[in-house]
């Protein structure tokens, strides 16, 4: 397995990769209409919107993630035993405390978000807070403490603005140049080259948008439980959690298809999808590996 630290360098490297992918690609495509086109504005559009998506997905994608997922920030006052815990393990893993927010839902989910461990983000649903008992609760944030120790959470969360970003021009595209598809297929005359390209960057758009989600890799979900499970010397508390999250049929309401892959578990309860295609692995298979595990180790170095 990886070092923590190559690992959190290799997450570091994909995130600007992805931004540059992104970045590439809608410059691309805004090259192809203005061409296709003949509209040499839609290239300085597309500039702009590349630049602004990127630079935004850096600086404020927690904010968006956070508020797509109705998520509200608690106080020590109101929260004071998880606030404590939090602490607590925060500080056992090296790192700043991050920020607790709560989203009022019942069902059983959570995540992490934030470019940095100084900006970092723990978002838990009532659901988790009320069902589970303090062992399971700490369990799941110690699994998400070390997403943030791994720099998971900062690729993780720019895949939901670039995803978005990507749905968003491919609704534009539907709407601006069906007109050719419409035309030719009515016999209204139309630029077959013009359909050709429209039809290529509506089947584009919506592929581009899940390699992205699916470009944060299932195996950063068995290193946060691995790393977790040792940060509380508990593996049985995570695995119990995770085995109540499976079982829970609750679909979280606020969740979308664009930041199901932040969550500790799918949060789409009742949605069939393959291995393949699932953004998390089996949780039976996260179970059995978390109760074959040395639960004498030691907590890792997370810094």
């Amino acid at each position: 397995m990886q070092s923590l630290n190559s690992l959190k360098s290799s997450n570091i490297r994909k995130t600007w990769s992805l931004l540059f992918i992104f970045f590439s690609v809608i410059l691309a495509v805004g090259y192809v209409l203005s061409i296709v086109l003949d509209a040499p504005g839609i290239m300085l559009a597309s500039g702009f919107f590349s630049i602004f998506s990127s630079v935004g997905s850096y600086w404020f994608s927690d904010k968006i993630a956070l508020s797509m997922s109705g998520a509200k920030p608690v106080s020590k006052a109101t929260h004071a035993e998880l606030y404590s815990m939090v602490d607590n393990l925060a500080i056992a893993a090296g790192l700043p405390t991050p920020k607790i927010y709560v989203i009022q839902d019942s069902a059983l989910n959570a995540f992490a978000t934030g470019r940095n461990p100084e900006n970092s983000v723990i978002a838990f649903t009532q659901g988790i807070i009320d069902r589970l008992d303090p062992e399971e609760i700490r369990g799941v944030a110690a699994h998400e403490l070390s997403h943030i120790a791994n720099r998971d959470m900062l690729i993780g969360t720019i895949a939901v603005v670039l995803a978005s970003a990507i749905a968003m021009i491919g609704r534009f595209m539907r709407g601006g140049m069906g007109g050719e598809i419409n035309r030719i297929g009515d016999n209204r005359g139309g630029n077959p080259l013009r359909a050709l390209v429209a039809v290529g960057l509506l089947l584009l758009a919506p592929l581009l948008a899940t390699l992205l989600r699916m470009a944060v890799s299932r195996k950063r979900e068995y290193l946060a439980d691995a790393s977790g499970a040792m940060l509380t010397g508990n593996p049985e508390g995570l695995a119990s959690a995770l085995e109540k999250i499976g079982g829970s049929s609750k679909n979280l309401d606020r969740a979308s298809e664009m930041t199901a892959h932040l969550f500790i578990s799918n949060p789409f309860k009742n949605t069939k999808v393959t291995n393949f295609l699932s953004t998390h692995p089996p949780i039976a298979h996260r179970v059995e590996l978390l109760r074959n595990a040395d639960k004498d180790a030691a907590a890792p170095d997370l810094k």
